[in-house]
């Protein structure tokens, strides 16, 4: 996690040296977010098929081969944009199968009533290396050259990969010999079935694609254009990484000792919150105030994503749960090369539009979101999953 935050900050501030534009950068991510988007509903069922840990230890290794890779061509002065493209497109691929064997095999060797403390110590440790990293990395860029962030974040990997080899495998669900292992595609259509039979989950897959798609673009192509545009310096994008960071761990420590019900409520006020600080950080003209703002922000999504996503994972069987992930993962990636495409078109003509049109939007969808009870009721009733519902019959 520490490592990632120096390709974090080293890939756009690449992308702007080789290229200058906010298309070429809205470009170059969605060739990653396009196939995070396909494939991560099979990569959902494969979880629920093969060990997930073994997915993530596969998915390791291929992102450190990529990086070193860009890392040496940037040595060598040889790195082209096309590179940058294929750079992309292999982390978005390994993402669409990493992030559901995650959330997979997590509830495999944690106790469900632990979930929570558990997720918050994953997200505790997530935004602290967000904080302690940045900095560093934006220094490493500007003294030593971007191609030492990207050989920094390889040799992290060996770290990923060591943690996971000592790791147990637990054992999957045992299945009947005898009965053919269904097709990957009547999988995927299961899992949908699922989610759309089950009215909360429904709900908040539909809030988590209109989110995604108001965020994504603005937060991924317009933080580094306003750091680069208005204060001239990777440092800047680094200082906004690391406030964003500050008000995520904040909302894991908050998550994990204030016991919400009204998890609905909770998502749609976050949601709200969200929105009004994204439209304050375009206009502000202060970095610090900027900061502040980007503080606010993770506060609301750290303490909104522990919860919502313990809930969910203590909600749905295991058999389902890589499937139903897949579902609520691609809800929120789905939507992303759009978002991107969108947000790289605006930023070219003015990028403080951008910061106020999708906050805007992103406010004025959970007023309308607050409008579906079964959204607003999560949390609030053990509402029966469509399994739990079928044996009660």
């Amino acid at each position: 996690m520490l490592g990632d935050q120096f390709y974090f900050v080293a890939l756009p501030w690449v992308i702007l040296q080789l290229t200058g534009s906010a298309l070429a950068m809205s470009g170059i991510l969605m060739a990653g977010a396009i196939p995070r988007a396909v494939l991560m509903l099979m990569g959902g069922v494969v979880s629920d098929r093969v060990s997930p840990r073994r997915i993530m230890l596969l998915t390791a290794s291929t992102r450190t081969v990529l990086v070193a890779t860009i890392g040496a061509l940037l040595a060598a002065r040889r790195l082209h944009p096309w590179e940058l493209y294929f750079l992309s497109f292999g982390f978005g691929t390994a993402d669409a199968f990493a992030m559901p064997a995650f959330q997979t095999y997590l509830p495999l060797i944690v106790e469900g009533e632990q979930l929570v403390h558990a997720n918050s110590a994953l997200q505790g440790t997530a935004q602290g290396m967000m904080i302690a990293g940045p900095a560093p990395a934006g220094i490493v860029v500007k003294l030593f050259g971007s191609a030492w962030a990207f050989f920094l974040d390889a040799v992290s990997f060996l770290a990923i990969l060591a943690a996971l080899w000592g790791l147990p495998d637990p054992p999957r669900p045992l299945r009947d010999p005898d009965k053919p292992k269904p097709a990957v595609w009547h999988s995927i259509a299961e899992g949908l079935r699922f989610v759309h039979a089950d009215p909360p989950l429904w709900a908040l897959t539909l809030m988590v694609t209109v989110l995604n798609f108001c965020l994504a673009g603005p937060i991924s192509v317009g933080l580094p254009l306003l750091a680069a545009r208005k204060f001239h310096s990777p440092t800047a994008f680094a200082a906004m990484l690391t406030s964003f960071a500050i008000g995520g761990i904040l909302g894991a420590v908050l998550a994990s000792v204030w016991k919400v019900r009204r998890k609905g409520w909770l998502m749609l006020i976050g949601s709200a919150i969200l929105g009004s600080c994204l439209a304050a950080a375009g206009i502000l003209a202060r970095l610090w105030l900027v900061g502040a703002s980007l503080v606010l922000m993770g506060i609301s999504a750290g303490l909104v994503n522990l919860h919502i996503v313990s809930w969910i994972q203590q909600r749905v069987e295991a058999a389902m749960r890589g499937r139903v992930m897949s579902v609520l993962m691609f809800a929120s990636v789905g939507l992303v090369p759009v978002s991107l495409a969108v947000a790289g078109a605006v930023a070219q003509w003015n990028v403080r539009a951008l910061f106020l049109l999708a906050g805007c939007a992103t406010a004025f969808s959970s007023a309308l979101a607050a409008r579906l009870r079964s959204l607003r009721d999560i949390g609030i009733d053990a509402v029966p999953t469509p399994e739990t519902a079928a044996s009660a019959g």
